[in-house]
């Protein structure tokens, strides 16, 4: 009974002291408006400056090519994409196989060779389908710019040999899945709230223990019974509230500025959300601890958080075009593991 009472007593403490360091460090979050500032209006104003301000450009597709009947022209038609630089074809014999590989991003478009394409191109009138991925808009144009530049190759391949009397136009049809619009606002906003996060989180505690060092605070703070646990959680509830009133004002911008479609479940967004922000805020305190200085906190804050995951992150470059070394290190970064398990940006259905 007394070790149970002991315990019970000692639970008691710790909850106590929490809350005297909780309420502590929000009167400091109120008192300093530049707390407010960085974790409410500076998400806001980087999601609205970067999302009508950046674009993309693609380097490498993944592409599948579906060959119904492996007739003279559809062989010839893909090895052109076998042998362009700008593919990495997958051809199959049908299309589910290929809407499976779409569905999963595992490619970012199929070209569909239909059977009667060697009669058709000896009719006269030859058609392809093209089926896009649109998550990223901008990529699904240039897609579409590639397709039709390895078919007008080919066309005037066979031209070249004498065979122009026998090589009609191709029309090629394309679809857009997942993004008919051609919003490049779907793919962009999604990654840029997890970019201003990353940036955001970090910021909010890089400063707070090196503050405690430079004032001289935190040595009075040790001689106290509050324990090192104790002062971590103190120093992070405050902030990790802020931080999640930030995040809500970035969706609410994806939602209602930028018309981003919020499909899936909220409460897992939310979930995942909350655990990646504490990620974020415990990033921001190993900072903080380490270097004792509230400036080169800040500075090394930068370097650790929001360049690679401006960079490594898939956000601005595609993952799969790097080298197998540089993709494994990315793998690591918790910028990378968000945005490649997020249901933020995932339609709930294919748009067939």
């Amino acid at each position: 009974m007394k070790r149970t009472a002991s315990s019970s007593n000692t639970w008691a403490q710790k909850l106590r002291r929490i809350r005297a360091l909780v309420v502590k460090e929000t009167r400091q979050v109120v008192r300093d408006p530049s707390s407010i500032a960085m974790g409410v209006v500076l998400p806001l104003i980087l999601i609205v400056l970067f999302g009508y301000g950046l674009s993309l450009d693609v380097k490498n597709v993944p592409i599948a090519v579906v060959i119904e009947y492996p007739g003279p022209e559809a062989i010839e038609l893909s090895a052109g994409f076998q042998l362009s630089p700008y593919f990495r074809p997958t051809v199959t014999r049908s299309m589910p196989p290929a809407q499976d590989l779409l569905l999963t991003h595992q490619v970012d478009g199929i070209l569909r060779i239909p059977a009667d394409f060697s009669r058709r191109v000896g009719a006269g009138h030859a058609d392809l389908q093209l089926i896009v991925h649109g998550g990223d808009a901008n990529r699904a144009r240039i897609i579409e710019g590639y397709v039709q530049g390895v078919v007008g190759a080919w066309s005037a391949r066979l031209a070249a040999q004498g065979r122009s009397g026998q090589v009609p136009p191709v029309n090629v049809q394309s679809r857009l899945w997942f993004n008919e619009a051609n919003d490049s606002s779907y793919f962009l906003v999604p990654g840029l709230v997890v970019l201003v996060m990353t940036l955001i989180g970090a910021l909010l505690t890089a400063m707070v223990m090196a503050r405690e060092w430079e004032r001289g605070t935190l040595e009075s703070l040790l001689v106290t019974p509050v324990r090192s646990e104790e002062i971590l959680l103190g120093k992070t509830l405050p902030y990790f509230a802020l931080a999640l009133v930030g995040f809500l004002l970035c969706v609410l911008s994806a939602k209602f500025l930028f018309h981003v479609p919020l499909r899936g479940s909220i409460w897992v967004l939310l979930g995942a959300s909350m655990l990646y922000v504490l990620v974020a805020l415990g990033i921001g305190l190993l900072i903080s601890s380490w270097v004792k200085n509230q400036l080169v906190a800040s500075q090394l804050t930068l370097l650790a958080t929001f360049m690679p995951a401006f960079m490594l992150s898939g956000f601005l470059f595609d993952l799969r075009s790097m080298p197998t070394a540089v993709r494994l290190i990315t793998y690591a970064l918790p910028a990378t593991t968000w945005r490649c398990c997020k249901a933020y940006s995932l339609p709930a259905t294919s748009g067939r």
